[in-house]
């Protein structure tokens, strides 16, 4: 497939998508987590300084379109929808996330997760998301599970969300994907 970036400003994003899939190919297989025929919803960046998320995001606004910028935690987040998918492993995904950067430090720049959209009552993501997995993979040493409920100003769904991660990479589970709730914002 051909590259979805055709900007040298994301030269760096372009070179790290190798790294992160098999990072992540790494961690489903660890996790017992099949990926095919999952709806991945977006892939999401983290960085340490604001000049690397203003040039990604001039970089993004020439390969996509931005529909998003939020604050979200006390941070921009700017979500844009790629002209031409990512191809991550078994997984196309057309939505980039690009959140400033935070308090937390993070140990590698680029790439960092995926969320994956799980239909259904929100209540249950989680324990949906968890019986996709292996009881051996989650107990495994560096394997973290997280929730959460991470909110916009004026989203009006809920969104429940599981991570799982090994540290360097992260799966992301929710009941809605990103165009729907910012849709639910405009409402």
């Amino acid at each position: 497939m051909a590259s979805a970036f055709h900007s040298a400003l994301l030269a760096d994003l372009e070179q790290d998508i190798d790294r992160f899939t098999a990072s992540l190919l790494a961690l489903a297989e660890r996790l017992g987590l099949a990926l095919e025929g999952l709806e991945a919803d977006h892939i999401s960046l983290r960085c340490h300084q604001n000049t690397t998320a203003e040039r990604w995001k001039t970089g993004l606004k020439s390969c996509g379109k931005m529909f998003s910028e939020n604050m979200i935690n006390g941070r921009p987040i700017c979500l844009f929808a790629l002209d031409r998918p990512l191809q991550i492993g078994p997984l196309q995904i057309d939505v980039v996330e690009l959140p400033w950067p935070g308090n937390k430090r993070y140990p590698h720049e680029g790439w960092e997760h995926i969320e994956i959209v799980l239909r259904g009552d929100p209540e249950t993501v989680a324990a949906r998301a968890l019986s996709m997995m292996s009881d051996e993979g989650l107990s495994q040493q560096g394997i973290s599970v997280k929730t959460s409920s991470p909110q916009g100003e004026n989203e009006r769904l809920p969104n429940p969300t599981l991570a799982v991660s090994d540290g360097q990479t992260t799966i992301k589970f929710h009941p809605w994907s990103l165009k729907e709730i910012v849709a639910s914002e405009q409402r």
